[in-house]
């Protein structure tokens, strides 16, 4: 890996509700009953999890990662800015990464402001990424998702006039206007933190990010598709005079650690595959909302098939998907390889997946930490290997 910066290794948090209404065809989304949410293990469970994200900034993990969800057992985040500053406060080295709230659901402003709160109480610690939103959010925010692209646009533009004009300033878009927009407070970082957009590889998405560059992040899609998208972000961005780096893109995975492979296996597969199966899973009505997806989009998926019903097996996740079972020596390897793969020297690591329970989340923050990182250094996937 002698063409990237210093490997950063950050912890990613999806704070679960696990106790799931099973034979759900269209999963844990938008129409779950929420009298099934019980505030007393909510409260068990915010506190486990804040405790996890805590401990990895005590294990010397490079950033800590919270994103937001709504009406779905999947998160208990529905703002990650909570969270975001309850770490603040909590911690006191690593990056704080809000992957964040959608911007298009949202006032602009507002989430100016609570992002530069969250900077200046952090210390400059913030890092910002900015998601359209899946399509679930839309059936549970009175936003048309016919817009959604365009308000996203426009609710940039607003954001990064709030933190490098000086207030008050004028803005009339479609969407919104503004006669004084003053955020107060300002970000700690000039001109502002570091800011990436999160896709699942629309190109529009992609040549949106590279243009203005921003960092991309792509998620939950399979990793050929991740490398096409990466080539085409990186020759955009230039094209754009921008020069991106390794740290522009962002990759993710998950891994299991343990004392040998078996034990790896034993302990963290059927917490992947209840993901999977379970949290993530959605049926394309809820997925896409009319109006969601471009119409050329729209016109590929259905004619690959994609949103239709198809069964999740291991051997299908471990083969497109980055996910790391093993000793420290195999995790390292699949690490070191996959950031030479996309030329990426960020990586967001899912150690806490499904309905692991805290004590396995605990031991493996602790072994990749102690056991993994100082493996994953700038040599090459080769020399790792051969430890």
């Amino acid at each position: 890996m002698s063409t990237l910066q210093p490997l950063q290794f950050y912890f990613m948090h999806f704070m679960p509700y696990p106790d799931v209404a099973p034979s759900r065809p269209q999963g844990q989304w938008v129409d779950i009953p929420n009298r099934r949410f019980d505030p007393k293990i909510g409260h068990k469970l915010y506190k486990e999890y804040i405790d996890e994200l805590v401990l990895a900034d005590r294990l010397g993990y490079d950033g800590l990662v919270v994103n937001e969800h709504h009406a779905t057992f999947y998160s208990l985040m529905p703002s990650c800015s909570v969270i975001a500053g309850a770490l603040a406060m909590l911690t006191e080295r690593a990056k704080i990464c809000v992957f964040g709230t959608p911007i298009a659901l949202t006032y602009p402003h507002r989430l100016a402001e609570e992002y530069a709160m969250l900077d200046v109480m952090s210390g400059g610690r913030l890092e910002c990424a900015f998601p359209l939103g899946t399509g679930m959010e839309y059936w549970v925010n009175p936003i048309n998702p016919s817009f959604a692209r365009e308000r996203f646009r426009e609710g940039m533009d607003i954001l990064m006039q709030a933190w490098t004009q000086p207030g008050p300033s004028r803005y009339d878009g479609e969407f919104y206007q503004y006669k004084y927009l003053n955020p107060f407070p300002l970000p700690y970082q000039k001109p502002h933190p570091k800011i990436y957009i999160v896709g699942s590889g629309t190109e529009e998405t992609v040549n949106y990010a590279a243009e203005k560059g921003y960092g991309y992040s792509q998620v939950f899609t399979p990793i050929a598709g991740q490398l096409k998208s990466f080539e085409n972000y990186r020759a955009t961005a230039i094209k754009n005079g921008h020069m991106p780096d390794s740290e522009t893109i962002i990759i993710s995975a998950m891994a299991f650690v343990a004392e040998t492979e078996e034990k790896a296996i034993e302990e963290g597969k059927e917490h992947i595959l209840f993901y999977f199966k379970n949290l993530l899973k959605t049926d394309s009505h809820l997925n896409s909302p009319p109006g969601y997806l471009p119409v050329d989009r729209l016109r590929k998926r259905l004619q690959s098939g994609a949103g239709q019903e198809t069964e999740v097996t291991w051997e299908g996740l471990t083969s497109i998907y980055r996910t790391a079972l093993g000793t420290p020596n195999q995790v390292a390897e699949r690490i070191a390889f996959w950031c030479e793969q996309a030329q990426s020297s960020k990586i967001i690591l899912h150690l806490h997946v499904g309905d692991m329970p805290h004590w396995k989340a605990v031991k493996n923050l602790t072994l990749f930490a102690e056991e993994v990182i100082p493996r994953v250094s700038t040599s090459s996937a080769l020399q790792v290997a051969a430890e």
